[in-house]
């Protein structure tokens, strides 16, 4: 179930992006994406929505903490080891790693704030109390941040579910 596509059997849909995830991947197609590949409309909805994210206000090391928060809390053990390599490649404490693996707080409070947020977020449907706002806002982020923590939540969400679902390794 859930084939591996390749850029030549995928649906025309598929092709462009799976090419452009390849040329940045140093030529290498990611399983995830040659799976997603069967459906244009998730893969094209998530590269896009996933880029929206990196380009949002939000600093770096937030949207990967809030990323690898719903990847852990998901399972998506493939997610979890890609963006354990982002959190890596930004120079991240390795405490913060192992605390988000664990789902531990991180003991920068700044961070802790942000994924607390996100599992709010997440538990509650999006209805959360004001004084879980105010929190987020006491460590700094804006009203805009935590609405980018919620467009954070949709698309990994998206990801992490359909990895799941394809098996993606």
């Amino acid at each position: 179930m859930f084939a591996a596509h390749s850029v030549e059997n995928a649906p025309q849909a598929s092709r462009r992006a799976m090419r452009a995830v390849a040329e940045a991947s140093g030529g290498v197609m990611p399983d995830a994406v040659a799976r997603l590949a069967a459906s244009p409309e998730l893969l094209n909805g998530f590269l896009s929505l996933s880029a929206s994210f990196e380009r949002c206000t939000l600093d770096p090391l937030a949207r990967e903490v809030v990323i690898m928060t719903i990847a852990v809390r998901n399972q998506c053990h493939i997610c979890v080891a890609m963006h354990t390599g982002k959190l890596r490649k930004l120079d991240a404490d390795p405490e913060l790693i192992a605390a988000l693996r664990e789902e531990r707080a991180p003991a920068d409070e700044r961070l802790a704030a942000i994924r607390t947020f996100t599992l709010e977020v997440l538990s509650t449907a999006g209805a959360v109390d004001d004084d879980v706002v105010k929190a987020l806002l006491a460590h700094g982020y804006t009203e805009r941040n935590a609405l980018e923590v919620v467009m954070g939540i949709g698309a990994y969400t998206m990801s992490t579910f359909a990895n799941r679902m394809v098996r993606a390794v």
